[in-house]
């Protein structure tokens, strides 16, 4: 039976992204739907997921080396052509590789995910959308258009220092927030509410003749955006799973995805949505097979 270094999820999707253990092929896997599996390792155990070439396409760690910073081995990490890509507005230097990446309009957008928490990003023209289908957030609003990757990441950087925005939320706390009660007009208010102040900061940004981009480089946008999947993830009760999917074995039938969370029944609770993080699958190797899920005898409070 094939194993395979799990990448991580992609979208649009969602998808696990994989790569064979035997052979180096990097595959893609539907997600919804029946997803068996078994984590071969023990906790803690963690593969290096590769690198990718100059054009953009995922390959396999040669040596297929155990990661030891991350989800990369170092010799991945050094390789990696894109390793610059979020600093590219702090150097001189840009390679070939990154000039296809960076020099091509970008987008800023303010993202609010399930538990509330609110975010600020940046998006490539091509993957205006799915880059917040696959950040897992539920509302979000576009704010600005840039020329390039570095105007972005320089409007990001003052989101960040002048309007309080941070850059990050951690892949755990987007799926507990699915697994609670969520207001979606309160999350849609706290988006909005935060997404004026950002395009505020930006407008004075391009009046300011002192600023690191010039005014004619990015202009201030309005435009919402809101997950394709919302009706369907909160049509029924919902609970977190109560295992790490990273460990043992699992079978999920998944209904829905959000980011790099699923809702999904197990066969010992039918008619019980569990949320579960498919991030923790991240540089695990796993197996396919005819698995099931045991859930443990004391389950959470259902909402």
């Amino acid at each position: 039976m094939d194993r395979h270094v799990v990448r991580g999820v992609q979208w649009p999707g969602p998808r696990l992204a994989l790569t064979n253990v035997r052979t180096g092929e990097t595959t893609t896997r539907d997600v919804l739907g029946s997803l068996r599996y078994r984590a071969i390792d023990d906790a803690g155990i963690v593969w290096c997921i590769g690198r990718r070439d100059d054009d953009g396409r995922a390959t396999a760690c040669p040596r297929g080396n155990r990661a030891s910073s991350g989800v990369h081995c170092a010799d991945c990490a050094a390789a990696d052509p894109y390793r610059f890509v979020h600093i590219v507005h702090r150097q001189n230097f840009l390679s070939k590789s990154l000039e296809r990446v960076v020099l091509q309009p970008h987008w800023l957008y303010v993202a609010t995910f399930a538990g509330g928490e609110t975010k600020v990003g940046t998006a490539a023209d091509p993957r205006k959308s799915a880059r917040l289908l696959e950040q897992g957030a539920l509302v979000g609003r576009y704010v600005a258009r840039a020329v390039d990757g570095r105007v972005v990441r320089i409007l990001e950087d003052a989101a960040t220092d002048v309007a309080g925005l941070r850059q990050a939320v951690r892949a755990s706390a987007k799926a507990a927030g699915l697994a609670r009660p969520v207001h979606l007009a309160a999350l849609d208010a706290a988006n909005a509410d935060a997404a004026s102040f950002a395009r505020e900061m930006l407008g004075e940004l391009s009046a300011d003749p002192s600023s690191d981009v010039a005014d004619d480089s990015f202009a201030v946008v309005d435009e919402r955006w809101e997950a394709p999947t919302r009706d369907d993830v909160f049509a029924g009760r919902r609970t977190s799973y109560p295992l790490d999917p990273g460990v043992g074995t699992h079978g999920l039938d998944v209904r829905w995805g959000v980011g790099s969370a699923v809702g999904a029944e197990v066969a010992a609770d039918p008619g019980t949505v569990y949320v579960a993080d498919l991030s923790r699958l991240r540089g695990r190797r796993i197996e396919f097979g005819d698995y099931d899920t045991a859930l443990p005898a004391v389950q959470e409070a259902l909402f």
